[in-house]
């Protein structure tokens, strides 16, 4: 397992930040490249080693009812739903076109989410807006299938501007969408036999004390941490947008 100490380490950061703020994919996929993992190895050994972080972090907001499990459930199924259709659409349109549309989307929705407004707790029991909530998670589910990086950070957004959950509250429930894409992109890597299982152990382990942290800090500090966190991650997936459009 050579390069493992340059991956942990990283792992360990993505996965703080990703119970946070979402958005650890742009640091955790790239610490396998670098480290020399083969492309389609690393996709899928990176999937594994987050998928059991992001378990952990679920767990740990499950048990500070932090998760309405309503919504959660409905938002992980229609994710799943446009994620194989983000997917499908990947093998026959240019992921250019995508881009360069959430390059002019994407500020408007940090507008939206940014502007002062009150936070309520959201229950099993309160009024949701289904239509709307079912839209955000539809096509951001197409979006992970169809491109992927940042996809927790906008359902974090979608949860936090339709149905004016708490930052924290909005993390939580985004972790249930990101496992059960995560479960499934291991299965299918796994049956591919892209998956370095021993090595995403390891990582793995990492990716659950980082997962753990970021949402115990998560749980206790709120709007104060996930914030700045995740105005931090939305502009690095615009820098890494504008710069696939360019071709740089």
């Amino acid at each position: 397992m050579d390069g493992v100490w340059i991956i942990v380490p990283l792992v360990f950061l993505a996965g703080f930040i990703d119970a946070i703020a979402g958005g650890g994919g742009l640091i955790a996929l790239p610490a396998y490249l670098f480290a020399g993992v083969p492309i389609h190895l690393a996709m899928g050994t990176n999937k594994l080693s987050s998928s059991i972080g992001t378990f952990s972090a679920t767990v740990t907001f499950l048990l500070h009812k932090r998760i309405v499990i309503n919504v959660a459930l409905i938002s992980a199924g229609l994710a799943l739903i446009g994620s194989w259709i983000g997917s499908s659409l990947a093998l026959v349109m240019d992921a250019s076109v995508l881009k360069t549309v959430l390059i002019f989307v994407l500020p408007v929705m940090a507008v939206i989410i940014l502007r002062p407004r009150k936070e309520v707790e959201v229950t099993e029991k309160a009024s949701i807006d289904w239509l709307r909530i079912g839209l955000i998670t539809f096509f951001v589910g197409m979006y992970d299938g169809f491109i992927g990086p940042g996809t927790g950070s906008l359902l974090i957004f979608g949860f936090v501007s339709v149905l004016g959950m708490s930052y924290t509250q909005a993390s939580a429930n985004a972790k249930v969408v990101n496992l059960a894409s995560g479960v499934a992109a291991v299965v299918t890597f796994g049956l591919s036999g892209q998956i370095n299982v021993p090595l995403g152990l390891v990582a793995a382990a990492f990716s659950v004390a980082g997962n753990l942290s970021g949402s115990l800090l998560a749980i206790r500090f709120g709007k104060k941490v996930i914030q700045p966190l995740l105005i931090g991650v939305f502009s690095l997936l615009m820098i890494r947008l504008i710069l696939d459009v360019l071709g740089v």
